[in-house]
């Protein structure tokens, strides 16, 4: 269950970033709102990953977080902020993923 929990959190992790990144191109209101988001997102992902460092080990738990973070956010930014979508930058997000699994693989 703590697994779940924890990508859980990152996944929140990727909503935080991308609220980061709406606010950042909105402004009045609609980026107050972006805002808020992005602190609701916030706690919510950092609630989750105490919650699953309570079983699992801080620095299995905080490397799998932050590299589901990283994907995530890499993935919107592609999608929605038409960042580039090279071979290299692919190649790389792919060794993550990887090492994320390896994690997961070697952990009790």
């Amino acid at each position: 269950m703590s697994w779940i929990i924890l990508v859980i959190a990152g996944l929140f992790e990727v909503g935080f970033a991308a609220c980061l990144g709406k606010a950042r191109l909105s402004i009045g209101m609609t980026a107050i709102g972006w805002y808020s988001g992005f602190l609701v997102c916030l706690t919510i992902s950092m609630l989750l990953l105490i919650k699953a460092t309570q079983e699992l080990p801080i620095g299995t738990a905080y490397a799998v977080w932050t590299g589901i973070g990283a994907v995530g956010t890499v993935f919107i930014g592609i999608l929605f902020f038409k960042e580039p979508a090279d071979f290299w930058r692919l190649f790389f997000i792919t060794t993550l993923i990887a090492s994320i699994v390896g994690l997961k693989v070697v952990s009790h």
